[in-house]
């Protein structure tokens, strides 16, 4: 099961026990009201131990499993070099920072927000610029800029007006840096499909962690 499988199946679970939380008194052994509180702290507990299980944030992000790599995202955003920098802008006639990256991502079909303000807060963290991998997001000032992570120190961008998105040395620090986020796994296998255990084993593991917690809130089983 792909990560954005799991994150939907969450959201069933979550609405089929609301629905058990409002079913007659003779089908839960608790009353209605603390029945729907239940309902809603269990649904709470199962995304946390699912979200822990499958080691990534509540944030998913569309087409991330689709089998893409970082080396993807770099080749995609080598196509704009020398497209001028224009502001709003985001095809090759010009861009901006943001409308750089979510062109380079939606080109190779993954849906990111349109301003760094989104952007920002997509994927997963990354602790340093020393971790960064190719295709990761680089946020700088707080978020008034953003470059993709090409690889050997090397970051592309669209700087500003009067110049063309370019390929070149990283001269940020991580002082400078707001964030970094990797929209794709560093292991795509890990979370792609396939009939591979790594991602059913914990998801497993997580229905199992659900279940034993949460026994005793109804009467009925999902």
């Amino acid at each position: 099961m792909t990560m954005i499988a799991a994150m939907g199946r969450i959201s069933q679970i979550q609405a089929t026990l609301q629905q058990l939380a409002g079913v007659s008194t003779d089908k839960v052994t608790t009353t209605s009201a603390a029945g729907t509180a239940a309902a809603s702290a269990s649904a709470d507990s199962f995304a946390a131990t699912l979200t822990a299980a499958l080691g990534t944030t509540a944030t998913s992000v569309a087409g991330a499993s689709n089998g893409t790599t970082g080396a993807d995202v770099v080749a995609s955003a080598k196509k704009y070099l020398g497209v001028p920098y224009v502001f709003g802008g985001e095809d090759s006639s010009g861009m901006d920072c943001s409308g750089l990256v979510q062109t380079v991502y939606a080109d190779i079909g993954i849906e990111l927000p349109r301003l760094v303000s989104g952007q920002m807060k997509m994927g997963t963290e990354v602790a340093s610029l020393a971790e960064a991998q190719p295709g990761d997001l680089i946020v700088t000032g707080g978020g008034d800029h953003i470059l993709i992570y090409a690889g050997d120190n090397k970051v592309i961008h669209a700087p500003y007006p009067g110049r063309t998105v370019c390929l070149r040395e990283a001269y940020m620090t991580d002082a400078d840096i707001t964030t970094i986020r990797r929209i794709i796994p560093a292991n795509p296998a890990a979370t792609g499909t396939g009939t591979g255990t790594g991602s059913a084993d914990m998801l497993s593991a997580a229905f199992a962690a659900f279940a034993q917690q949460n026994s005793t809130v109804t009467g009925s089983t999902l």
